[in-house]
């Protein structure tokens, strides 16, 4: 999500906002995603070839709906229906750097909270056909249209091969079927980090989540090879919360 803005920077993008809401669905696409992932290089968020490739590669409009009224590439959360977000590109980008020696070709990773798509498309790049990327979702909805993006983007072979599935699932609770995971990205913020969550990350491997409530950090958690769990914050983050299907249809 949208990192704290002081006041002139959320004047200016607001101001963007509000020019951009009577434009039409932006041409140029390409174009547009590779400019994106520029200005996340200049500004030292994505410092990898990997992420910077694999950001390219994936193109963030598959996945932002015409409702939300705004370039997909814009650098802020953008609402995705069901009081759900896909977060900003800033923060797609600082977990794929995070998760980095994490998502290498072959490993395994789960996507908790995987909304649109295209975080799951993003990670199913970085581990290659010979890897496994399991997406959960608990909204019916979301994983259906996450699935139609998916065979639009240039993560379609890896969706037709079953290397990277999506499926309807409380979150919480992970998808044990497949574990134990090399890296695991939740996209919503828990209370707590989830015990089953933790269970499920292979020694050695890495689980980037959003944890608080009114303040939420976002948490490094790294298992070790003897199974003790060290954890760490890496920044301040504002996350739509990680919590029942039914509490989040009905929030707010």
């Amino acid at each position: 999500m949208l990192l704290f803005l002081c006041a002139k920077n959320r004047f200016m993008l607001l101001l963007v906002l509000i020019l951009l809401q009577h434009q039409p669905w932006p041409s140029g696409a390409s174009d547009k995603n590779k400019a994106m992932v520029e200005q996340l290089q200049r500004h030292g968020v994505i410092t990898s070839t990997k992420v910077a490739e694999v950001m390219e590669a994936i193109d963030r409009g598959l996945f932002v709906p015409p409702a939300a009224c705004a370039s997909p590439y814009l650098d802020r959360p953008m609402p995705i229906g069901y009081n759900a977000t896909i977060s900003a590109p800033h923060m797609h980008a600082a977990c794929l750097e995070l998760l980095l020696k994490h998502l290498q070709p072959g490993m395994r990773a789960l996507d908790v909270g995987s909304g649109t798509g295209y975080l799951t498309a993003c990670i199913a790049l970085m581990v290659g056909p010979e890897g496994r990327v399991v997406g959960v979702e608990h909204i019916p909805e979301l994983v259906a249209s996450s699935i139609e993006n998916i065979k639009k983007s240039a993560a379609a072979p890896q969706l037709s091969d079953g290397s990277l599935s999506i499926h309807i699932a409380d979150g919480r609770e992970g998808w044990p079927e497949l574990a134990p995971y090399d890296a695991i990205h939740v996209g919503a913020a828990a209370p707590q980090i989830p015990q089953a969550l933790i269970e499920q990350l292979k020694p050695g491997g890495r689980m980037v989540i959003p944890v608080g409530t009114a303040l939420q950090e976002l948490k490094v958690v790294d298992k070790k090879l003897d199974g003790s769990v060290s954890i760490r914050d890496d920044t301040s983050v504002r996350y739509v919360p990680l919590t029942s299907k039914d509490a989040q249809l009905h929030a707010g």
